[in-house]
């Protein structure tokens, strides 16, 4: 399980704190899932992750963040894995997809401490940045 701690985690933005708290919300909503429940919160946090990174993309955009092809790069790595262990779990490979996921709570607090956090300095440096896009509204159950 990954804990949450403002401390260490949050980045002074508002709109990504809340989100970054929901992705390890429903990350360990999947780790302690029994395994009945696993595959529908696994495709659920899938799903989060992708409106998660369609969101920072548009942030990068507005920001013109210089890193952005290398962090999109990060999120279609991590999305094409989340997909191949959805599709895992469909063929009875379970125990797989929650090995993975526990790895997941480790490439989160890399990428926050790098990536997500370059890209909120860059946002912080443009203020006007995060307002030049329509906020998108979180419809994942």
């Amino acid at each position: 399980m990954l804990v949450w701690d403002d401390s260490r985690h949050a980045l002074g933005m508002a709109e990504m704190d809340a989100t970054h708290r929901d992705f390890v919300a429903r990350l360990n909503g999947c780790l302690a899932a029994d395994d009945a429940e696993f595959s529908v919160l696994f495709a659920a946090f899938g799903e989060h992750c992708r409106c998660h990174f369609e969101r920072e993309s548009e942030l990068m955009r507005a920001s013109r963040f210089s890193a952005i092809a290398e962090h999109e790069s990060e999120h279609r790595r991590l999305l094409a894995e989340l997909d191949y262990f959805r599709r895992a779990i469909v063929r009875g490979r379970l125990p797989l997809a929650r090995h993975y996921a526990n790895g997941v709570a480790d490439w989160f607090v890399a990428h926050l401490a790098t990536m997500d956090s370059a890209l909120a300095a860059s946002c912080r440096s443009d203020p006007a940045a995060s307002g030049r896009v329509v906020v998108m509204a979180e419809t994942v159950s």
